[in-house]
């Protein structure tokens, strides 16, 4: 166990020592029942990272290659919890009067009204109801920005923008790489970096992983009914750790992620990215109590990020968790969050795939676990 700070001062901070510590024992659990074979997690509050642990296995035997244990160096595959990393490099656009959220796609991507998409807003990408959730950037033009535009200009629609929430697992944020090479001229990897990253001083997430430092990476598996963690070859291959696909190819330390949520809560000094104006609005529910229909509830989107909100059920946030708090999970593995109310960011990141309803129950378990840690 590698907590940071001591419990005396575990407790000036408002965090209870004993509770955190049934939160480890809890995922040490899952682990040793086999539920997946590594995790990690990281709770941060006041701008400070006050706890961090690593559990089980990064990488599972493979071939000739051994298992490597989690450590805090460990490289986590963030799937979908990428996305916040995107949509705040467009927060910054949009602050800076580059972009504006409720602009046409098609004023910034000259071809992008091809198939009848004039109406797509950057608005409706941010918000899961752009109209084609099931578009698809292939891999084999991953790495070049004007093969990635000409996709995403012939992606078609499968009902009207705006009429429909429904989540876009990776098209809509292909959409907004493409806006920022074209606005920037930068790659958008580059632009995230040099505007989220940078100035967050965030040294362990990364948009595409180089080759020096792949060792690092965590295994990608999924859970099959009878127990086996299999690879999950289209997220383990060396083309995807490198592409950094802006709405699942990140990877990070948890520790990273907590500090990111942190900063996002204004709560790391100097280090900022955009004003708390803007803040308010982009984790302001924009969908209301319309159901998400790749969910099936209400996901109370905000602009890049989804809030807790009132519903009486939630996805990853916690049911406990305070009706501001937001964040974003990773395709049946993980979630980080932060609440405004507490000043707590947390983040919980597993590598290996668990499937619907035992993700949601775990996440909500692990959810109010970190949430009953905070006493005061």
């Amino acid at each position: 166990m590698i907590d940071l700070i001591s419990n005396q001062e575990l407790e000036a901070n408002g965090v209870d020592p004993e509770r955190l510590h049934a939160l480890y024992k809890h995922i040490q659990s899952h682990i040793d029942s086999g539920l997946y074979p590594g995790a990690a997690v990281a709770l941060a509050r006041h701008g400070k990272l006050l706890a961090k642990e690593s559990f089980g296995l990064a990488r599972l035997p493979e071939g000739d290659a051994p298992a490597v244990m989690a450590n805090d160096e460990t490289l986590w595959l963030l799937y979908s919890q990428t996305k916040p990393l995107t949509a705040a490099a467009i927060w910054v656009l949009l602050e800076r009067g580059v972009i504006g959220v409720h602009d046409p796609v098609s004023l910034y991507l000259k071809n992008f009204n091809r198939n009848q998409k004039e109406n797509v807003t950057i608005y409706h990408l941010l918000t899961h109801q752009a109209g084609f959730p099931n578009a698809v950037v292939p891999t084999s033009v991953w790495r070049n920005n004007e093969l990635i535009d000409d996709a995403v200009c012939n992606f078609e629609l499968e009902w009207e923008p705006g009429s429909r929430v429904h989540y876009h697992a990776s098209s809509a944020h292909w959409v907004l790489a493409a806006i920022m090479n074209a606005v920037t001229g930068e790659d958008y990897r580059r632009f995230i970096y040099k505007v989220v990253l940078e100035p967050l001083k965030l040294s362990g997430i990364w948009m595409g992983v180089p080759d020096n430092i792949k060792h690092k990476v965590c295994g990608a598996y999924e859970r099959t009914e009878s127990g086996e963690h299999v690879v999950l070859k289209d997220f383990a291959g060396d083309d995807f750790r490198r592409a950094g696909a802006p709405g699942s190819g990140g990877f990070a330390r948890p520790q990273d992620m907590a500090m990111f949520y942190q900063c996002l809560l204004g709560l790391c000094g100097s280090k900022t990215i955009v004003s708390r104006a803007t803040m308010r609005y982009v984790t302001s529910n924009q969908t209301g109590d319309r159901i998400d229909e790749f969910f099936g509830i209400p996901m109370n989107r905000g602009l890049g990020v989804h809030v807790r909100g009132h519903t009486p059920v939630t996805r990853g946030l916690g049911t406990m968790a305070s009706p501001s708090t937001f964040g974003h999970g990773g395709m049946g593995t993980s979630y980080s969050w932060a609440d405004p109310e507490s000043g707590v960011s947390f983040s919980y990141i597993t590598n290996s795939r668990l499937s619907e309803p035992a993700h949601s129950l775990r996440l909500d378990r692990i959810a109010a676990l970190a949430q009953s840690a905070i006493v005061k």
